[in-house]
């Protein structure tokens, strides 16, 4: 049996770097990856996806090129395999560097084959059995398959089949109406491909307020692409031209043909192989670890970061699991779970940055809520670029003067949408906001208008 000081399952975000916390410490660290070292975002999320968004948006402005005068000598071509070979090359280089780092580090061993609980301190990797006082689990998540009628019968690709599909699928129909789902809905589009999104609910990104939904389905149907929402039937089935995907059983066409499907329901996590009841480790009704407020589980000394303890579903939350443990640890600190405001965006074109509470929200947890409101049609930026769709969108505490939350639906809104996160982080009020003095121009520099239209 092997000792170390301790084990890390899965090498995800938040895995390697705290192989590294562990390693510049003096402390002999082994971590278990039975896969890609990077995990969901290096692999088949945020990398080969923001690289798959990149070529779309390419593609789709050489369409547009006669709006600023250019022109190209002939139709926008896009060839696939170049498409996905950049991609691939964008997931490679990052997961090789991952790879590189951890096989440097003199005190960290890199083993590779799935691991499983013997007890609660010795793991299992293949026929070698190590051991450690501290075990952390980065296991991530997957795919949910859902249990729709004909699923079994049909082929049908994941988010980890289709970052490498090199061909342009005829028409593709994708089962699932939130983020993931919608990002490859638009690039799928720009490309060249019909496309159906599928959903069971009765809007798209149903966690957003409805003004943002109504807004992100304008956006995308305004480019061609088919939206069935309230697809209380979907079921599937093979089709002589395809794959029929049922959507409703009371109105407008009952079936949808597609040349091919791609299931964007949810995720699930990589739980249900560890064996984590002979540690003795409890989860939740879905299957996540359950943990504190400082990511310890119940059992001494195991610790669960990133997707497979359900307190986020982000690269960036995963890393700030391994942040709160390593200051923890490592720094004397008392970081908690709780303390995080949570920040996201949708990567569809333009994007959506969200930070905090939504108005709906917002009026649910029984704040009495101020919102402003401004169109990008009236943001200089957005303007001189072309590219005014969607608004921005600001939710205050109308007592405390405390900002609650924000949206920006437009051009530079996943980056935009920082400056109020990191005033929120601070605490600042909506009057902090108002009297900044942006830079012109830019999109930011309408966030203290926004504040302006409050009612």
């Amino acid at each position: 049996m092997k000792h170390f000081d301790a084990i890390i399952i899965g090498a995800g975000q938040a895995g390697p770097s705290l192989a590294g916390r562990f390693n510049d410490a003096g402390k002999t660290v082994a971590i278990i990856e039975r896969k890609h070292v990077g995990g969901t975002c290096v692999n088949t999320g945020c990398k080969p996806t923001k690289t798959l968004v990149a070529s779309a948006y390419a593609a789709y402005l050489a369409r547009r090129a006669a709006e600023y005068g250019v022109g190209i000598g002939g139709s926008v071509t896009v060839d696939m395999q170049a498409v996905m070979r950049r991609s691939h090359k964008v997931t490679l280089d990052s997961r090789h560097g991952n790879e590189n780092w951890l096989e440097g580090m003199p005190n960290c061993q890199l083993i590779r084959g799935h691991a499983r609980f013997e007890s609660s301190n010795v793991i299992r990797v293949g026929d070698e059995l190590l051991t450690a006082p501290q075990i952390f689990l980065n296991v991530g998540s997957r795919a949910t398959i859902p249990d729709f009628a004909g699923v079994g019968d049909i082929p049908y690709m994941t988010n980890t089949d289709i970052v490498l599909l090199d061909r342009l699928p005829k028409h593709l129909v994708i089962v699932g109406g939130s983020y993931i789902g919608l990002e490859y809905a638009q690039i799928y589009r720009r490309f060249g491909a019909e496309v159906t999104v599928v959903e069971k609910g009765p809007r798209l990104i149903g966690r957003e307020d409805e003004d943002i939904s109504a807004a992100v389905r304008e956006i995308l149907e305004a480019e061609g692409i088919h939206i069935r929402t309230n697809a209380e039937c979907i079921r599937f089935r093979q089709h002589a031209d395809g794959i029929a995907v049922g959507v409703n059983c009371q109105e407008g066409e009952p079936e949808v043909i597609g040349s091919d499907v791609l299931l964007a329901v949810g995720r699930r996590p990589n739980t249900d192989d560890l064996g984590l009841d002979k540690a003795g480790i409890e989860l939740d009704a879905r299957g996540f670890i359950k943990v504190d407020d400082r990511l310890a589980t119940n059992v001494d000394g195991i610790w669960a970061m990133g997707d497979c303890n359900g307190r986020g579903a982000f690269t960036h939350t995963a890393y700030n699991d391994f942040e709160i443990v390593a200051a923890n640890l490592f720094d004397g600190e008392n970081r908690k779970v709780s303390q995080r405001l949570l920040g996201y965006a949708l990567f569809i074109d333009p994007p959506l940055g969200r930070v905090g509470l939504g108005e709906e929200e917002a009026r649910k947890a029984g704040h009495d809520v101020l919102v402003g409101t401004r169109p990008m049609t009236n943001v200089g930026r957005a303007v001189e670029k072309g590219e005014t769709k969607g608004f921005m969108k600001i939710v205050a505490d109308a007592k405390t003067k405390k900002i609650l939350g924000a949206a920006l639906l437009g051009t530079g809104g996943d980056e935009a949408i920082h400056g109020v996160l990191e005033l929120m982080n601070v605490g600042a009020s909506y009057d902090d906001l108002r009297w900044a003095v942006p830079i012109h121009p830019t999109v930011s520099e309408l966030w203290p208008t926004v504040v302006l239209s409050m009612k």
